[in-house]
């Protein structure tokens, strides 16, 4: 397994991660001006889309098509985020551009564009492949940013996902989400015999790979928040079991056995513990386990179910659902346990709560009159808006950066099953992720790197 090496322009940021994959960041060409006239502001209810233009990279000794796929998954990533319109190339005034030259700005406002990226890509020596691309604020007619990159040739996919981040977060202001992977539950054969697999997959549904063969059940796949390292349930023997899956060596390390049922085990902020609920009797309540000691704590202790736990961000509260008032509600208490606070009080029921990595909201799923929404609330349960709604929508989860939520869908019918769709805070862009075959329960890794 090789590290990713990370060099910024000051050499004491050199750091090395331990990953699949190798990627270097050589060198930092220009400082983001502050008469950078181009930004978004990603805090506004209806964003705008930003109209930017990508031609495709050159290639300079090496694969054409390969710079030109680089530059559409670029592209995709960013019209995906519901926040950039990448013009039409057919549009472009200005050809075969250079990423050594000051672009033509005059004809790139002429077409609209208020962002503009070029690049090249180019084989070197050893077999690596060096890409190199720089931001340019048309308006300004400044270059906001420019990075160089050495990758192996078959991880130009990661390469593109972070030159990807690289941008959006120069121009929001915030980390981007595209070097992300999402882990979810593979679902094959027919409705009364599924066959369920773990799955993982880039965040814009490539490079798929199985982690389970489907010989046991397996539900509620969890990534943690600081590793790629996931937790989930199996239903191989008599009683269900809880599993830590590092996805990059494959090590697998059961947690525990557990009698009765267990619902969806999640990390702390931390990663250092799990969090889940723990069927005794009619009843069910929150525990934490730490997962060095395997020593559980006890949170709930009532005649009700409490289930679906999920930490904040700064491991002081955890939500999740009960039916102690007689309906499913969400529910907050400190993360040592205690009293807990209601706070959902609109009509319906609410489920699968998980507090976002911002911490400022909390995701939900709801029920009301036969409809299934994705929604999100404050922690103090203000603010409530519903995302969307279908036949059945259910388990919301957050991109690191916590302007995304990824959930399952499923379609009625004999043929009809689930599939994964994604929907920015704003409720205006959803969007389906395509996989294999039917797929639930998605996970959002954190930034890889």
């Amino acid at each position: 397994m090789h590290g990713i090496l990370k060099t910024l322009s000051n050499p004491a940021g050199l750091r090395a991660c331990g990953l699949a994959v190798l990627v270097s960041i050589a060198a930092v060409f220009a400082p983001p001006p502050a008469s950078a006239l181009v930004e978004i502001d990603i805090t506004q209810g209806n964003i705008e889309p930003l109209p930017i233009a990508l031609p495709a990279f050159s290639a300079e000794g090496g694969d054409g098509k390969l710079a030109s796929e680089m530059t559409g998954v670029i592209a995709s990533d960013l019209k995906r985020s519901g926040l950039f319109n990448p013009l039409d190339p057919a549009s472009f005034i200005q050809k075969n551009m250079s990423v050594n030259s000051t672009p033509r700005f005059g004809d790139w406002r002429q077409i609209s564009a208020q962002a503009l990226v070029t690049g090249t890509v180019t084989k070197q020596p050893d077999g690596r492949l060096r890409a190199e691309f720089r931001l340019w604020d048309v308006f300004a007619q400044e270059q906001m940013l420019g990075q160089q990159f050495y990758t192996t040739p078959e991880n130009w996919r990661r390469l593109a996902h972070i030159i990807a981040d690289a941008i959006y977060e120069r121009l929001t202001g915030e980390k981007g989400y595209f070097d992300t992977r999402i882990v979810f539950v593979d679902e094959t054969g027919t409705k009364d015999k599924r066959v369920k697999r773990l799955a993982i997959m880039d965040q814009d549904g490539a490079n798929v790979r199985y982690l389970t063969r489907g010989d046991d059940l397996v539900l509620t796949p969890r990534f943690s928040p600081t590793s790629q390292e996931i937790t989930y349930m199996s239903y191989g023997g008599a009683d269900p079991s809880v599993y830590l899956l590092n996805i990059e060596t494959g090590q697998r390390e059961i947690v525990g056995n557990f009698p009765g049922m267990t619902f969806a085990p999640r990390f702390s902020p931390d990663g250092q513990n799990v969090v889940m609920s723990l069927q005794q009797g009619g009843n069910a309540n929150i525990f934490k386990m730490d997962l060095r000691s395997r020593r559980t704590t006890r949170l709930t202790n009532t005649a009700a179910i409490d289930t679906s736990p999920s930490f904040s961000p700064d491991s002081r509260q955890i939500v999740f659902e009960s039916d102690r008032g007689g309906t499913q509600q969400l529910y907050v208490m400190n993360a040592n346990g205690g009293e807990a606070r209601r706070i959902s009080f609109g009509p319906g029921r609410y489920s699968t709560p998980v507090w976002s990595p911002r911490g400022d909201l909390i995701a939900f799923t709801k029920q009301h009159q036969g409809r299934f929404m994705i929604g999100v609330m404050k922690p103090d349960g203000k603010g409530e808006r519903i995302l969307t709604e279908g036949y059945h929508n259910e388990g919301p989860a957050w991109s690191p950066n916590g302007r995304v939520l990824v959930f399952f869908r499923d379609t009625p019918g004999a043929t009809g099953g689930p599939q994964v769709w994604t929907v920015d805070l704003t409720g205006y862009n959803e969007q389906r992720v395509d996989t294999p075959a039917f797929a639930s329960d998605p996970s959002w890794s954190p930034l890889i790197n």
